[in-house]
């Protein structure tokens, strides 16, 4: 997993003509250690991993997941064949909504926002594309350049994503959203 982590951003990073100095220098890396971490020689907090996917323009999901690939004329994905393909820090779950992303230009997903035990505000952050976002179970807080709407059923936004975003959910219940987004980092 580590060298297939370290594959992908030496793929991102060549292909945005950046140096091991370059990424080094946004993220507060060494060169050296970036080098060992491609070649997957060395770990990587999540942490750090999330500042490399924003310098290279891609979500967190893109180092740890692989999109199944079934039948490429195969356009309908049915209910039953949803997986978990992305747990992150125990609050979201999510689900991608098409058995093809390797030639697309949107990435379609369900994601399970589940409660936090303590409410926090939601720090903004910002990658290259757009996204579009709608409620389908609960409330959604989200922020959009500093300031917070709050989202319920039947609510949904569109946005650039270059703009300082995130969202969140600050209830004691499940929230289910579908999120749509580019870039597709699963595109080849």
């Amino acid at each position: 997993m580590l060298t297939n982590i370290g594959e992908k951003i030496n793929k991102l990073r060549k292909n945005k003509g950046m140096t091991l100095r370059d990424l080094g220098r946004k993220v507060d890396l060494s060169a050296g250690f970036l080098s060992q971490l491609e070649r997957g020689l060395s770990t990587i907090s999540v942490d750090l991993l999330q500042k490399i996917a924003v310098v290279l323009s891609v979500e967190l999901t893109y180092f740890f997941s692989e999109p199944k690939v079934k039948n490429e004329k195969t356009v309908v994905m049915r209910g039953y064949e949803k997986e978990v393909y992305e747990l992150i820090n125990s609050q979201f779950v999510l689900y991608h909504l098409s058995n093809n992303l390797t030639d697309k230009n949107m990435v379609p997903r369900m994601v399970d926002i589940l409660p936090k035990e303590k409410q926090e505000r939601l720090k903004g952050y910002s990658h290259e594309g757009e996204e579009f976002i709608y409620v389908l179970v609960g409330i959604l807080t989200l922020v959009f350049n500093d300031r917070e709407e709050i989202l319920y059923p039947g609510d949904s936004a569109h946005y650039n994503s270059n703009s300082l975003h995130n969202w969140g959910n600050n209830t004691s219940k499940k929230t289910r959203i579908i999120a749509i987004g580019t870039p597709n980092s699963y595109k080849k």
